[in-house]
């Protein structure tokens, strides 16, 4: 009953403000299929609904309602070049329309469609934050992989998103990688069966909005885009939900000819409080290979990072730089053997700051790419960094414990590291003291614990750690 009271008094509400409420999700919520909020620049809060009606609802702030406005309409988008074979690939559906609104930074409360957003949007000085990537179910072809999409423990999104929402955080960063069922299930396959594939709207609610649907509910997100978003694969449906920047046909990934202005978005700051901040960095388009450093691409990196040092120069406390491609972690390739971080970053990160690769307001850097987890601090005057893509999909060869004495990038010495492949999330805690870092499985059994001083990073346990 009491619900049926709130609905209907958001109903009179709207029309007391001139809106009808004749296609509302508010009377209609099953139209509403998903309300979350995403944080961008200066820590702008946006409300975003994807919706299965024509008309955008009604978003309730404060007790008045307000129209949502159109970012992206349905449809099917022509099918473009991807990263597969022609044969392997489609055009993608998007049978939903993507909705969206600025919200007051003053707002005391929200819901659209009656579903309340989470609040405050975002908070002046969260306390806790969750971090997590490379969330999504592989299903990829031309690996020859293909994961058992439905068994939890084999990949448990579903699980970690519902164990990092009890711990009730005001903030999540997701470090990218969010969708990955990419190429069709073979017949016979019983792990992936029947799932969607492709990078229309099924795949995209089948790999994040429904598994994850508790933590999107439980704070705003702080969205960095990972490898698989890039245009030639799931970046269409990147620019409709996630990406805090306008929507336009330019930067949509639709059509081809523009992938080189869509696959590189500039560094914003989402602030943190006490002068604290996460500076957000778009390496989708980054690679495994070296480029040369007058390549237009890396042109464009040494730009943005020209930013990033702006950015970092600009506040009282520390930067968190936050991007997809570790820069000074470890990669994993099997049978002991493993390679520094991103060589295309590096060069270009040199050409800027040198090999100090990182100006000096960046204190710590978080990742994902590499499907476990690591902690690592430096002997020499660099970041610590941590890496966080334990979060669902297949889980990377675990790393040599102990570790060899190699560099992860010229002129860097590591001091330590802790390391594990079980699946599982962060938990980012300020305290008295500054920063304090969790490593969680799934389930919720905390693995390891980092405090933060300056740039380094000092953990209960090191080198490879189980569940």
């Amino acid at each position: 009953m009491q619900k049926f009271i709130g609905l209907a008094l958001a109903m009179l509400i709207a029309g007391c403000n001139g809106l009808s409420d004749d296609n509302d999700e508010a009377s209609q919520p099953e139209y509403l299929q998903y309300s979350y909020v995403v944080a961008g620049a200066n820590g702008a809060a946006i409300a975003r609904a994807i919706s299965t009606h024509d008309t955008c609802p009604v978003l309730m702030v404060g007790g008045k309602g307000m129209r949502m406005q159109l970012r992206a309409g349905s449809g099917t988008m022509p099918q473009r070049p991807t990263a597969s074979a022609p044969a392997d690939s489609k055009p993608s559906g998007f049978p939903v329309i993507t909705c969206e609104a600025t919200l007051p930074a003053d707002a005391a409360s929200a819901s659209i469609g009656g579903q309340p957003l989470p609040l405050p949007l975002p908070k002046a000085q969260p306390q806790r934050i969750v971090i997590l990537g490379d969330t999504g179910c592989r299903m990829k072809k031309a690996d020859d992989a293909f994961q058992d999409c439905n068994n939890i423990d084999q990949w448990p999104l579903s699980r970690i998103a519902a164990t990092a929402a009890s711990l009730k955080p005001d903030l999540v960063l997701h470090v990218g990688d969010y969708h990955y069922r990419e190429t069709a299930c073979p017949e016979g396959v019983a792990g992936c069966k029947d799932s969607p594939w492709g990078y229309g709207w099924d795949a995209w609610q089948a790999d994040l909005f429904r598994p994850a649907a508790p933590l999107l509910e439980a704070a705003p997100w702080v969205v960095v885009r990972g490898n698989h978003e890039e245009c030639a694969r799931a970046g269409q449906g990147w620019f409709r939900f996630l990406a805090p920047e306008p929507y336009t046909p330019a930067r949509s990934c639709n059509d081809a000819r523009n992938d080189a202005v869509a696959n590189l978005s500039p560094p914003y700051a989402v602030p943190l409080g006490g002068g604290d901040q996460f500076i957000v960095f778009d390496s989708a388009k980054a690679g495994s290979a070296r480029l040369p450093v007058n390549d237009p691409q890396s042109l464009n990196y040494q730009l943005q990072l020209m930013s990033v040092a702006r950015l970092a120069g600009g506040v009282r406390g520390g930067s968190f730089f936050a991007s997809h491609h570790p820069v000074l972690g470890y990669l994993p390739l099997g049978d002991n053997t493993f390679v520094g971080g991103n060589l295309a970053l590096q060069d270009a990160m040199a050409q800027v700051n040198g090999l100090a690769y990182y100006p000096a307001g960046i204190q710590l850097a978080l990742h994902g790419h590499v499907h476990d987890f690591q902690a690592l601090t430096f002997a020499s005057d660099h970041p610590a960094t941590i890496v966080s893509g334990n979060g669902g999909d297949d889980v990377s060869p675990a790393l040599p414990s102990p570790l060899s004495p190699l560099a992860p990038a010229p002129g860097v010495t590591l001091e330590r590291i802790t390391h594990s492949t079980t699946f599982g999330f962060m938990l980012m805690e300020r305290g008295g003291n500054g920063w304090t870092y969790k490593a969680y499985t799934a389930g919720g059994k905390v693995m390891a614990t980092c405090s933060q001083q300056g740039r380094r990073l000092l953990c209960d346990r090191t080198g490879r750690i189980a569940a």
